[in-house]
């Protein structure tokens, strides 16, 4: 969340970035909200002053027998109880709106995001690798995958509903060669990795900004106050919640995990194969470091550069575009997605995002450090998709198919797969 003094200063910038992120929240009413909730305060906190002036007196007086002066005295302070009885709830009231009102405040963005509505506003900054020229009729990844058994998308569905599926086989061995690929890849850059949970109270998704707007998104276990990450961007922040943290170098932490959303809002919507599925795996990075704008960019450059690695020892194209203030989160101030070329939608697909969040997260987790002065100051945070998977399957079965079939492994995975340097048709 934003500091409410902050936003008092920015009424505006904070107003735009409602509109445009596509949040229904009045900054105005916040702030009506707001005054009123000071001036209770300042109500209840002189009567509270009051009464703990009048109370001592009290008892002075009944023990110089001057019990006239100290009955006056208590039905002062009965009319001070009723009072405040009335403000407090008042003020509980306002509190109530504030904190309603603040959950949805987003954060705003940086001043070099694209204006727009939606992904198809979003801007190409950068292309590496150009799609494969192929001379043969292609096979999109739900053909490759059940030529060659990896890929069982009718038994998931049977099993567990729409948008599920199988791996299988080689299926398998991929989809863990390239989390493990690219878990090697962040440990060697001086990544922590660690195993967290993946059913989380919903404190957890209200401190790190995943709710309250995106509950319809995530799946609750019935009758408790758990729910199932979308990401273990969750975990890996609320590693750190209500601590104070030495950030003089930035934490850096990864995770592999199963995810889980719910995909409300996307009926119809890449329906086809692996694209869009209820439970995936990925490899999440998460960096924790001071609140700079210098060091939050370099940052956001680093682990946006480790994600671009992991596509170049893939050998995929792929192209890093700047989202703009419509496609992004509530909690986002700066994004980059990266979308790889997929030959069977005969475009780019979103593979990769990397978020810079400022103090949006650790200011709701209340993680925190202290500066050069030894004052506390909440942390930035930010996070990029190292891989997901079964999702980077589609580019890697389907740009490195041969003619009859074939699949070549890149060099890279080939460790990871016994050495097998192509999976034969």
């Amino acid at each position: 969340m934003l500091d409410i003094k902050w936003i008092r200063l920015h009424q505006e910038r904070v107003q735009a970035a409602a509109d445009q992120k596509g949040i229904t929240v009045s900054i105005a009413e916040l702030m009506a909200w707001d005054d009123k909730r000071r001036t209770l305060l300042i109500e209840v906190e002189q009567l509270r002053q009051d009464r703990n002036r009048i109370t001592p007196t009290i008892a002075a007086l009944l023990r110089k027998k001057a019990a006239e002066e100290a009955e006056r005295l208590k039905l002062e302070v009965k009319s001070i109880n009723r009072r405040l009885g009335v403000l407090e709830r008042e003020l509980q009231e306002a509190e109530a709106h504030c904190r309603e009102l603040l959950q949805l405040v987003p954060n705003v963005v940086s001043p070099d995001t694209p204006l727009g509505l939606s992904d198809k506003d979003n801007v190409e900054i950068k292309r590496i690798g150009e799609p494969s020229a192929f001379d043969f009729v292609l096979r999109d990844h739900v053909a490759l995958g059940e030529l060659h058994r990896m890929i069982d998308i009718p038994r998931g569905v049977r099993t567990a509903g729409s948008r599920n599926y199988y791996l299988t086989g080689a299926g398998v061995m991929l989809h863990r060669a390239v989390q493990q690929l690219a878990l090697d890849l962040l440990v060697g850059k001086g990544f922590t990795l660690l195993e967290v949970p993946l059913m989380v109270r919903s404190e957890a998704l209200l401190h790190t900004g995943f709710f309250p707007l995106g509950q319809d998104q995530t799946f609750r276990i019935a009758d408790e106050n758990k729910w199932l990450v979308g990401t273990s961007e969750v975990p890996l922040v609320s590693y750190y919640h209500d601590e104070i943290v030495d950030a003089a170098v930035p934490i850096k932490l990864a995770a592999a995990s199963a995810c889980f959303r719910n995909e409300i809002g996307s009926a119809g919507k890449d329906v086809h194969g692996l694209y869009r599925v209820h439970q995936f795996s990925k490899v999440e990075q998460v960096i924790l470091c001071e609140a700079s704008l210098e060091t939050s960019e370099r940052m956001l450059q680093e682990i946006t550069a480790n994600a671009e690695e992991l596509l170049q020892m893939l050998e995929l194209p792929y192209r890093v575009m700047a989202v703009c203030a419509g496609d992004m989160s509530q909690k986002t101030y700066k994004q980059y997605d990266i979308e790889t070329w997929m030959p069977s939608r005969q475009a780019y697909g979103e593979t990769h995002s990397s978020s810079n969040l400022l103090d949006f997260q650790a200011r709701r987790s209340n993680i925190r450090y202290r500066d050069e002065d030894g004052k506390p100051k909440f942390c930035y945070t930010l996070n990029n998709t190292a891989v997901a998977s079964p999702r980077i399957l589609i580019p890697l079965l389907e740009n490195h198919q041969e003619e009859d079939g074939s699949i070549r492994i890149p060099l890279a995975l080939r460790p990871y797969m016994g050495g097998l340097e192509k999976l034969q048709a």
